[in-house]
């Protein structure tokens, strides 16, 4: 009985691992803490990309730097070109300014995202 209650269980996890790994953007909140400045908190999440997935346009109540963990995005912020960045670069986004990331690498990519933003506001404000 405990052979298939353990197999059982060793399939459920590997159904929900599998299931967990194919979503095409996924975010893992990592840590979430208040700071010294009154009104703001830091909000570090891992972020990864599908190949070929996008971001879509977005903005922050606060400042963001991305670095990129694994493979290769390209970042659109509003009125900038557009950069390409791979692993072991970083790039800093402006508070409110509304950007884009997209995955245009063969292979799966991961951002680490680490923001410094107003306490209590919805951390991604999407846009048009």
């Amino acid at each position: 009985m405990k052979m298939i209650q353990a197999m059982a269980l060793a399939l459920a996890l590997g159904t929900a691992a599998a299931a967990h790994a194919e979503q095409p953007l996924r975010r893992t909140d990592l840590v979430r803490s208040d700071i010294d400045v009154p009104g703001h908190e830091a909000v570090q999440v891992r972020v990864d990309f599908a190949p070929g997935v996008l971001a879509p346009r977005h903005a922050h109540p606060g400042e963001e730097v991305a670095y990129v963990l694994e493979g290769t995005l390209e970042y659109r912020l509003d009125g900038r070109e557009p950069v390409t960045l791979k692993a072991g670069q970083s790039l800093f986004i402006p508070s409110g300014v509304v950007h884009s990331a997209k995955n245009v690498g063969s292979g799966r990519a991961s951002e680490l995202a680490t923001y410094i933003v107003r306490k209590g506001e919805a951390l991604v404000v999407p846009t048009r």
